[in-house]
This record gives structure tokens, sequence and C-alpha cells, in this order.
């Protein structure tokens, strides 16, 4: 008899889509044959790095920002990556390609990620081996369409976010347990996304997304001593609005201050640019979609579709992300 889920679905049909092709050390393989072993220290420990990484009309947006940041985690955390730089880099496009994502009318979104390796049980690296290196390039939607157009609730979280020196958010590591608890807490509350404090109450960052605020028309964001991610959409956002004449300013915000907003939006790579329009019920500005973060919405999409793609050069790994 054929295993089953608990659900009584077959066990054979647990990929969530099986056309797909897998780039794994350095070979396409259908999804099916991507396999890790469950001695792998990526499963056993969150021992591993990722990074998440957008593709527009066939062209990888900030491709090395991307990789520069994704060999830094694996530094951070002494991971020695078992392929070059020129290697992943072409990874993938082949990954892209081989999922007919290569092409100017096609958007998707790449996973990159690299697990300590398979080893012996026990939590110390020494007892791991060569990393296991993979990439799957699919499509993603991150929030309902519809909040892109009417904006989203959110909550602030009971839960802290991880103090800086116990895990340092620029390590983008496979442990995520600390934002998929605030994350659990924001869907039972019945809204999409929380926003998370750090120990010293200050505003941190959501489960996977930058933060800004709007206040009297000052763009204003968290800083990285906040304890968040560098993020790389952040950055755009901050050159785009700098190009603009808006001022940005990375200051420590308080609860309080999301709560009395003109404005609120949330950045990442797999988000892109979404509005906020109530944090703990309190209305944000009117309640809509507010001008200056419609204005950036739009300003973004022109920048991802516009970039030219980048002639691939090997960067020193200790160049900080873009």
């Amino acid at each position: 008899m054929a295993a089953t889920q608990t659900n009584g679905a077959p066990a054979e049909n647990l990929d969530p889509k099986p056309h797909l092709k897998i780039w794994m050390n350095g070979k396409i393989v259908p999804v099916g044959d991507a396999k890790i072993s469950v001695f792998d220290h990526g499963l056993l420990y969150g021992d591993g790095v990722f990074e998440g990484i957008r593709s527009y009309n066939g062209r990888i947006f900030e491709r090395h920002a991307h990789l520069r940041r994704f060999f830094n985690s694996a530094k951070g955390i002494l991971l020695k990556m078992p392929m070059s730089y020129e290697e992943i880099d072409r990874g993938m496009d082949d990954a892209l390609e081989a999922n007919g994502l290569l092409t100017p009318e096609r958007d998707a979104y790449i996973r990159l990620v690299a697990t300590r390796g398979v080893g012996l049980l026990g939590i110390s690296p020494k007892r791991a081996w060569h990393p296991t290196v993979y990439i799957i390039a699919d499509t993603i939607q991150m929030y309902p369409r519809d909040l892109y157009e009417s904006g989203m609730p959110v909550i602030i979280s009971s839960y802290t976010r991880n103090l800086s020196n116990a895990m340092p958010p620029q390590i983008k590591s496979l442990n995520y347990l600390n934002n998929i608890l605030a994350k659990t807490e924001a869907l039972e509350a019945g809204v999409s996304e929380a926003v998370m404090l750090n120990h010293q109450g200050f505003v941190a960052e959501a489960t996977g997304d930058n933060l800004f605020i709007v206040r009297n028309g000052q763009l204003q964001t968290p800083p990285i001593s906040a304890g968040i991610l560098e993020g790389i959409t952040r950055a755009t956002i901050i050159n785009l609005a700098r190009d603009m004449g808006i001022e940005v300013v990375e200051k420590d915000i308080v609860r309080m201050e999301l709560y009395t907003a003109d404005e609120m939006f949330l950045t990442g790579t797999g988000a892109e640019v979404i509005g906020v329009i109530s944090v703990d019920k309190r209305t944000v500005g009117d309640g809509r979609i507010g001008p200056l973060t419609r204005q950036l919405m739009k300003a973004y999409q022109e920048k991802v579709r516009s970039a030219p793609a980048p002639v691939i050069a090997e960067p020193e790994l200790s160049t900080a992300p873009a």
C-alpha cells in the first residue's frame, strides 16, 4: 500500500510543483530527484544560508548584491562554498532557463540555498562535510494581489526580534523560527503580517520585510543598528526616494510612531513594496495607501523592469550589499 499523508494524499505527490527543474550541486534535475539527506545539518540544525532573488522580464535584479550577501552569509557561519561565485551565478540563469523563465515576458523568484551538508548527529559543524547548494526558480506571490491596491493591516508581534549578538541579522540563515513565530501570530490574528520590536522596544522589521513610515513628508526607516536585515529592496527605495528629492532618515522608531504615521509601507524582494493601512487596528493616515507610497511603488516597478543585465564579475566578499 502506498504511503499517505494525514490528509489522505499520496506521499509521492508531496512536491507542490512536480514539473519544476532544480539546479542542484551544479546539475539540473527534476524536482523529485532534488533530495536532501535526513542527516544534512541544514535540516537537522538550520545550519545553512539562503537568498531570495527576483527576476524581471528574464533579467535578475541586483544579482551581484544578492550573491555578495549570500557569500557573506556563508562566510559569517564559516561555511566554505563548494563552488565558485561564477558557477553559482551561472546556475541562477540555468535554473531560470530550465523552467522557461529566462525570457523577456516572464518574471520569476529564485531561492538560492547552501546547507552545511550531510554529517553525523551532533551540532558541531565539523561533523558535517561537503555543503549542498541548490537553486529553485519559480514564481511567487507573497501577499494577495488585492492588498497591493487596498493596503494591508498589520499587528505588532509579542515576539522580540532576535538580538543582533545572538543571531546577526546580516546572516540570512536557514533558522527563521523567530520570524515564523511572529508570522504565525499575525495569521492567527487574521492579518498577513506582523512588525517585530527589538529588545529595546524600537521597531525592527516585519517578519520578512523592512519597514518605512512617512511623517510630515519625511521618509523614515529603522537603522541597521535596530537589528534589521540590510535589505536590497530597502536600499533601492532609499536611493529612489533621494533621487526624487524626498528626505530619508534612518532613525530609531517606537510603536507610537507607527500608530500616528501619515503613511507606512513594507519592502522586500518577495513582497516588493506594499502599503500598510492599519497597525494594531489603529488607522494609518486616512486608511488608504498614501500618495508617497504609491509614488515609490510605481518608481520601484519602473526601476526593476528597466535595470540592465550586469556583466558577471566576482566582487570582494567583504563588500556590503548594495
